[in-house]
């Protein structure tokens, strides 16, 4: 299909706009900022023709190049300022490649797997990166390398476990004849209340590699904040499933 007879940019950006997922359970950077940059970037992907998986990859080596960045450069301004603009940026586009399947008609199993398997990799390496960054150019402490260890860790355990339990759930409610959930509108304050767990905060804090200790204490803020609130949701997923189990129980 040439571009003549591909929809606008501005209709394609109206349509996403309509029918955009529900904000329940989303932190405020993701509400505000990267969603609606998605947007942008998925109706002028679909302007030019091109696919979810195409959107999906130039993601990944906008994300990796931040990463690589971080473990191979020492901190400086100019650094900060390359890895924020490449982490964001890769965010962003990892938003808009379920945009720009909705606005194709769908996506595809391959397409879901393709993210999912880049985001694991996002999340197995970016804390290392951190670690190798403290190791070669900060003089700190052994025990600050234990952080990004700990980060990593948490980022692990809270992905696999948020996939896994919407997996069992869907699972569950389809036994049960539920279907999927009604979408909800999310609280602002939750919103707000969530945003060190935002992946967007953290691509933003890199920026205080231009000044390495304040990136060392506002790192540590945020790996204690993430690992409370691991631990928090990680009981009500508990509590989510031992219902699931109850209701299949009583069938």
């Amino acid at each position: 299909m040439t571009t003549s007879h591909r929809p606008a940019f501005r209709a394609n950006y109206a349509q996403l706009q309509a029918a955009q997922k529900s904000s329940k359970g989303a932190p405020i950077y993701s509400l505000l900022v990267n969603r609606p940059l998605g947007r942008v970037f998925a109706a002028a992907a679909h302007r030019l023709g091109m696919t979810p998986d195409q959107v999906t990859v130039i993601s990944a080596v906008c994300t990796f190049t931040g990463i690589a960045l971080i473990a191979l450069v020492p901190p400086s301004l100019p650094l900060a300022l390359a890895v924020t603009v490449t982490l964001v940026l890769g965010y962003a586009l990892d938003a808009a490649d379920g945009q720009l399947a909705r606005l194709r008609g769908g996506g595809s199993l391959t397409g879901e797997w393709l993210d999912h398997v880049i985001d694991s990799f996002k999340i197995a390496t970016l804390h290392l990166a951190v670690l190798i960054s403290m190791y070669r150019f900060f003089d700190v402490a052994p025990l600050w390398l234990l952080v990004p260890l700990l980060f990593a860790a948490v980022y692990v355990i809270h992905f696999f476990g948020m996939l896994l339990t919407d997996l069992l759930t869907r699972n569950a409610r389809l036994r049960l004849g539920l279907g999927r959930e009604t979408p909800q509108a999310g609280s602002s304050v939750m919103s707000l209340l969530k945003l060190p767990t935002d992946y967007g905060l953290l691509c933003l804090s890199f920026l205080l590699l231009a000044y390495p200790p304040a990136f060392l204490w506002f790192y540590l803020l945020l790996t204690v904040a993430n690992a409370g609130y691991t631990l928090l949701v990680i009981g009500v997923w508990y509590k989510r499933l031992r219902n699931l189990d109850a209701e299949l129980a009583a069938q």
